[in-house]
């Protein structure tokens, strides 16, 4: 492949020279043919350097095809600065190194792309496969099978399992070897050639780890240890690198960084506009909830923000002026305490609209998970295992849960961890595209409830 590389890019540069000069690139200024060959012979020892030729089964192809330009890239950077040195970049032509860099990368792309596309159809006939033995069978390992299974053109055979005695029913392949013990996987793996072994334990179980490592130290076969985190419920599992060592990302929400940045932008934006169109609607509330009951416009309560902390939620006041003292009680239906603009405020969630002067102010984003009142939180943080990692984000205005209907009173633990549900996959799955839709729905036909009182 390396040479093909080379092969390919001679040609690029040459094809780039007809395309720009119409001759020959050796006709034109030397400094061209000189970067020609300098060029490709330096692609020749930076590519193995830059992970070009390492095994990209199982791997994504845009990302390598991504690292091929990138890494093409750097290679005529560094041929322009080496014409530089010897005094004759100014002879270079420009745009014939711009159609030398794209045709290199058509070429490159092009016959990878063809060799990997008939690796694939080799793998489905089960031609150039790897015979793989999965070490642990959570919900990592699992998965891990499935999609060895379902891809079959990565290449990948699982052909034994190693599982906990509770584990050994879950094996989605029947034709697979189970394993008992770790001394039975070096035997199986050195009596059938095994390629590749897949460790997903747990993230307790590392002296089964090290005692695996042992009984392998022998054998000549890959490891590849994919630890078991699907097991573990959290908000992310993002690899990274922190302080130059890999570490996993467990409780980073995706709207984070310069996610987090785009998001709040749009979110300032639209509360921006919100709020100046639906100023004269709210002048038509205000003056009914005046007419209607004594007390002020607006009801101001304590709220659990980003990383808990408080704030206070805007909403037109729904109910009679009445004061509760450590505790907060829920609207029900036929409430007395609801005034009779209030009930049609409640059930077509117009009571919400003020808070776009939280978001304005940053308190809260236009999607994300409701805000519940405090005691409530104190309340269902015990009951609910996940329930706190709501506040990783900033409340919404509307949120994912809210548009499949989980709107209005929770009287029961069920209906809260429903909604908890709907709010972590929110928060797991955002994008920007995902903020657009739920707008889209709420003003479509989220913005009323048969269980909104």
């Amino acid at each position: 492949m390396r040479l093909m590389d080379i092969l390919a890019l001679e040609l690029a540069g040459a094809v780039a020279g007809l395309m720009h000069f119409h001759i020959p690139l050796s006709e034109t200024a030397p400094i061209h043919t000189v970067l020609l060959h300098f060029g490709s012979a330096l692609a020749f020892l930076v590519f193995p350097q830059l992970d070009l030729y390492g095994s990209w089964r199982g791997r994504s192809m845009p990302d390598m095809f991504v690292r091929l330009a990138a890494s093409w890239a750097l290679v005529l950077l560094i041929g322009l600065f080496f014409s530089f040195l010897i005094h004759h970049v100014g002879n270079v032509s420009r745009l014939w190194m711009f159609y030398w860099y794209a045709i290199g990368v058509a070429f490159l792309v092009l016959y990878r792309s063809v060799a990997y596309f008939m690796l694939r159809f080799l793998r489905t006939k089960g031609l150039n496969n790897k015979r793989v033995v999965i070490v642990g069978y959570g919900s990592t390992g699992r998965e891990m099978h499935r999609r060895a299974m379902e891809q079959d053109w990565a290449g990948y055979d699982v052909k034994a399992v190693h599982a906990a005695p509770e584990d050994m029913d879950k094996i989605l392949d029947p034709s697979v070897t189970r394993i008992a013990s770790l001394q039975e996987v070096q035997q199986f793996v050195e009596a059938n050639h095994v390629h590749e072994i897949w460790i997903t334990l747990p993230l307790l179980a590392s002296p089964k780890l090290q005692e695996l490592q042992y009984l392998l130290r022998n054998t000549f076969v890959d490891m590849r240890w994919v630890p078991d985190i699907l097991g573990v419920q959290m908000l992310s599992n993002k690899m990274g690198n922190f302080l130059g060592l890999p570490a996993v990302d467990l409780n980073q929400p995706i709207s984070s960084g310069l996610n987090g940045i785009v998001k709040e932008i749009f979110d300032r934006v639209f509360a921006i506009v919100a709020l100046v169109l639906l100023l004269p609607l709210f002048v038509v509330i205000a003056i009914a909830i005046k007419r209607t009951s004594p007390g002020p416009v607006f009801f101001r309560q304590p709220r659990l923000g980003l990383n808990g902390r408080h704030f206070n939620v805007y909403k037109f006041r729904t109910m009679k002026v009445h004061q509760e003292r450590d505790t907060v009680t829920q609207a029900t239906k036929n409430d007395p305490r609801i005034t009779s603009i209030g009930g049609f405020l409640r059930r077509t969630s117009l009571d919400e609209l003020p808070q776009f002067i939280n978001v304005l102010l940053g308190d809260m984003s236009v999607v994300g998970p409701r805000p519940h009142a405090l005691q409530h939180n104190e309340m269902y943080k015990d009951l609910l295992e996940m329930y706190m990692l709501r506040h990783r984000v900033k409340p919404g205005i509307t949120g994912w849960a809210q548009i499949h209907g989980l709107r209005g009173e929770t009287d029961t633990v069920d209906k809260m961890a429903a909604r908890v549900k709907f709010d972590l996959h929110y928060i797991q799955n955002w994008s920007l595209w995902m903020d657009i839709r739920i707008i889209a729905w709420t003003a479509f036909r989220g913005w009323t409830g048969t269980n909104a009182y």
